[in-house]
């Protein structure tokens, strides 16, 4: 069984749909949320999420920004993400806002070989807000592993890549789609491939895209040109 897993789109159509072509033969898709926020194309990406899910295994959690877009909840966002989120409460669908409304805030999810994984946008504690980042000690993944049951906690949030192994399980964060931010600019994804043994069975995967579109269509919308020329930068 092949394992797609994504997070972060950020809006950002050109991203998704080069990481589509990589991933569009997996057997599931498991996505830690974020499909909206800071992009230009909002209702693009959540109406192919909608067809998707129609038709295969696509599973999808809520994300901070899906939250703050569906509920007008941006108290505590810096002024370009605020923007960006009304900008996107203007724009949707009513149909794709209820979408939104309707994600969960955690998905389980079982393999073929009887690994379990619970899907969460940011940390079981916190599920729309905490940042679990790479650098921070294991005493602080061993604490937020107390409140998971499943073998793997699959995360996003950090738009940064990680995979943490904590005995015999694992934290995986696939880092982001549509705003990587860990200095590569190219969309990231991650697959796990249940023919393999774990911890090795996680490949983490760039793919390039059309950056200069994604950035473009940010500017014609009149949204801030910060969120525009950190495509570039991965940051």
């Amino acid at each position: 069984m092949l394992i797609a897993i994504i997070s972060d789109i950020h809006s950002n159509w050109e991203a998704f749909q080069a990481v589509w072509k990589e991933i569009k033969s997996a057997d599931a898709i498991l996505c830690m949320g974020d499909l909206v926020g800071y992009g230009a194309s909002p209702n693009e990406v959540v109406e192919f999420v909608r067809k998707q899910m129609e038709k295969r295994v696509f599973l999808c959690v809520r994300g901070n920004h899906d939250n703050a877009v569906a509920f007008g909840l941006d108290w505590g966002f810096n002024p370009y993400a605020r923007q960006a989120v009304r900008w996107h409460q203007r724009v949707m669908t009513i149909e794709n806002l209820e979408f939104l409304r309707r994600l969960p805030v955690r998905q389980l999810f079982t393999d073929d070989g009887g690994r379990s994984y619970l899907l969460i946008h940011g940390s079981p504690r916190a599920p729309l807000d905490e940042y679990l980042f790479p650098w921070l000690p294991d005493s602080e993944f061993r604490a937020v592993l107390s409140y998971v049951k499943q073998d793997d906690l699959l995360v996003g949030h950090t738009h940064v890549p990680m995979l943490k192994l904590v005995g015999e399980r694992r934290i995986i964060n696939p880092g982001g789609v549509g705003q990587p931010r860990d200095g590569d600019w190219r969309a990231a994804y991650a697959l796990i491939d249940t023919d393999e043994e774990p911890p090795e069975n996680v490949e983490f995967r760039r793919v390039e895209y059309d950056v200069e579109e994604a950035a473009r269509k940010i500017l014609e919308a009149g949204l801030p040109r910060f969120l525009a020329m950190r495509l570039y930068e991965g940051y």
